[in-house]
């Protein structure tokens, strides 16, 4: 008979029906029509009915299926009974029958952080920029992002009354990423995507010395990473702190099972073990190919004024 799935693939399995069911709570909210949105820290800190919604789904879901991981979500949120109608208990039959890769294979539920970003994008998804909008969910091993779920909600929203909507990417490393068609970049021409609405001084210093063919300004980590593996985009560049670990772990294992590279704007890997603080402090550098052409042009006056 078959050995049981390992339980690296059974949580990715999970993950994904957990992502697709957030992603039509993400719909019904916004076609509901009340968004209920809070100010967190200011204007571009926003919490919706979405995000909480979500959150809860997410974790309650996946804490329900594997009690002794830990996860970790974007929002505070208080540990009331989560309605069922919330939870999601299905899983995709099709990742369960890929073998887990070796160095895996052996992972016990305790040693799993889980990363979730409800909704990225939550600014973007009030100003009906719905194609910036992703679900992350992220899965961390020895304070390395391992596994990634990120799903849009609203895929494909412009084309038409009969266009599928939402989709869901997944990967494993040292197995590939899945749900999309990988494409690189143009050749020879250098195209920064960076962030919508967190501008400043210093992100656009450390643009200007890229000497870009090509700017491009769009919401949410999860999306800029999408742009790198479908070749929208060359380099993510984001020279300020800002960004969470929950932004950065499910983007950057399905970047980095594509032989794509993801560090701060100083060249230092992300950690993701549960003790880790969430701010990601020295910004973010990523690309799908030629990652050190962008890293050797990151001026030293934006790398001394970014303290990890």
């Amino acid at each position: 008979s078959m050995a049981s799935p390992a339980l690296l693939m059974r949580v990715v399995a999970s993950a994904y029906s957990v992502a697709e069911k957030a992603a039509k709570i993400v719909r019904n909210v916004m076609s509901a029509g009340d968004l209920g949105i809070v100010e967190k820290a200011g204007p571009n800190d926003l919490q919706t009915k979405a995000d909480r919604l979500v959150q809860m789904s997410i974790c309650a879901s996946l804490a329900r299926k594997f009690p002794k991981v830990t996860i970790i979500g974007e929002e505070e949120l208080p540990t009331d009974d989560v309605t069922e109608d919330l939870i999601e208990d299905g899983h995709c039959e099709e990742i369960l029958k890929k073998p887990c890769p070796a160095q895996y294979t052996g992972i016990k539920e305790e040693e799993l952080v889980i990363w979730v970003d409800p909704l990225d994008g939550t600014k973007e998804y009030t100003e009906g920029l719905l194609d910036h909008v992703t679900v992350l969910i992220g899965i961390a091993y020895g304070g390395k992002a391992i596994a990634g779920v990120i799903n849009q909600p609203y895929y494909n929203y412009e084309a038409g009354a009969n266009a599928v909507l939402g989709r869901t990417i997944w990967g494993v490393l040292g197995m590939g990423a899945f749900g999309f068609q990988l494409t690189e970049a143009p050749a020879g021409k250098h195209i920064v995507i960076t962030t919508r609405s967190h501008s400043s001084a210093l992100v656009n210093e450390c643009i200007t010395a890229l000497n870009p063919d090509a700017v491009i300004r769009v919401g949410g980590a999860g999306n800029k990473i999408i742009q790198l593996i479908e070749g929208k985009a060359s380099a993510y560049v984001f020279a300020s702190p800002g960004c969470k670990k929950w932004d950065t772990c499910a983007p950057e294992a399905i970047l980095h099972a594509v032989g794509g590279k993801i560090t701060d704007i100083r060249g230092n890997p992300f950690q993701y073990n549960k003790e880790v603080k969430h701010m990601n402090s020295a910004g973010v550098l990523a690309t799908l190919r030629n990652y050190d052409y962008y890293a050797s042009r990151i001026p030293n006056t934006v790398k001394e004024s970014l303290v990890p």
